[in-house]
């Protein structure tokens, strides 16, 4: 069965990207319908730093107030090396203002908060892009239930390993990232962290931030050089010159292996994000290591661009180079400072420990900087 309806957006993607696509249309007036290919969503029980560009991406789609009832504010950060000396330090809440400060909540709330008024009927779970393909006026997608859905406008929000990119673009991505070839992520008890805290040893990075009901989010990262995930007692030795707190914490993330989560840390640059019909947004298009929490806050800001462009004009054909044109300056400047900063993380320890002290809090105020603007639309 075919949907002939060619004024309305598919979205490919019911993740983060997807349904901040999906919030941003609907509050322009733009009829669209979201495939997820998963039976639910996924990783609910983990959680996403959000630096102010993104708190202020999610008040522009109306959820400040929401998503300042969940989760944690964080007021400061701290770099430290693996023997708790500390490096050097921010204070967000002065630097992004009150009302704009970070925050850290739990994936499954930042999903359920884009979510919040909007009907059921245009979000389809278990609804997989097999093949996508286009026509002069319109798009069209088969599912893996062997149904197929058409619009006027496809938008690939499914992630590093996109499907739509896969099969309308030139796909050469993923890459593996700068910083390091491998991450683990896991909820934990918060150990007593008040503040975003990263320790930073010999090829091994531990990051806690605070979130709520006493929990902690970790994001550890360590290698062997091999590429291949380490084994507990890999992690044991990574770790074993950090300080107590990280190596209980560690040791709390080991006993509960259904909840440690391991992933390759990969990066997507490619040289088009849009094709006629078919734009891609947030990690399919332009996913980074994530040095400066930037791929929740990019995907939230794409969404709003792209959505201000459809509404603004009828031929949602010529759509693509416009969002792209306004992305790709902001995209460019994060995917710069992520490098340079993760080419500092993998320096001899004595030199990183002797510089982040002066290049850290410049590397943060040129980074987000930029950012304080909001994304132009």
């Amino acid at each position: 069965m075919t949907t002939d309806i060619v004024d309305r957006v598919l979205v490919a993607g019911g993740g983060i990207a997807g349904l901040a696509v999906r919030r941003a249309l609907h509050r322009r007036g733009i009829p669209s319908l979201t495939l997820e290919r998963r039976g639910g969503p996924a990783e609910a029980g983990l959680a996403i730093n959000l630096p102010g560009n993104a708190v202020r991406a999610l008040a522009q789609l109306g959820l400040l107030d929401d998503l300042r009832a969940v989760g944690a504010r964080l007021r400061r950060r701290e770099y430290r090396t693996e023997r708790d000396r500390l490096l050097f330090a921010v204070d967000e809440e002065a630097f992004w203002g009150a009302e704009m400060g970070p925050h850290c909540l739990r994936r499954a709330d930042l999903m359920r908060l884009l979510e919040l008024g909007l009907a059921t009927d245009d979000l389809r779970h278990g609804a997989g892009i097999a093949v996508g393909r286009q026509t002069a006026q319109r798009v069209e997608v088969d599912l893996d239930d062997g149904t197929t859905e058409a619009g006027g406008l496809l938008v690939g929000a499914d992630g590093v390993h996109s499907r739509v990119r896969r099969s309308l673009f030139d796909d050469r991505a993923p890459g593996a990232a700068l910083l390091a070839s491998q991450s683990w992520r896991v909820m934990v008890p918060n150990p007593g962290i008040e503040a975003w805290t990263l320790w930073a040893g010999a090829g091994a990075l531990f990051l806690l931030i605070p979130v709520d009901r006493g929990e902690a989010y970790a994001w550890i990262s360590a290698s062997d050089g091999s590429g291949e995930g380490l084994h507990p007692a890999g992690l044991r030795r990574a770790f074993a010159t950090f300080p107590r707190r990280v190596r209980d914490t560690l040791e709390t993330a080991l006993a509960q292996p259904a909840g440690l989560h391991h992933s390759p840390l990969e990066e997507v640059r490619i040289p088009a994000w849009t094709r006629d019909r078919v734009v891609l947004v947030g990690d399919a298009a332009h996913a980074t290591a994530p040095v400066w929490a930037q791929g929740a806050a990019l995907a939230l800001e794409d969404a709003l661009v792209l959505a201000d462009r459809l509404a603004g004009t009828r031929d949602w054909g010529t759509v693509g180079p416009d969002y792209e044109r306004l992305r790709r300056p902001r995209v460019a400047h994060v995917q710069a400072m992520t490098d340079r900063l993760s080419r500092t993380a993998t320096m001899p320890g004595w030199l990183r420990n002797a510089l982040l002290p002066m290049i850290g809090p410049r590397s943060y105020r040129a980074t987000y900087g930029p950012l304080r603007m909001a994304a132009t639309t």
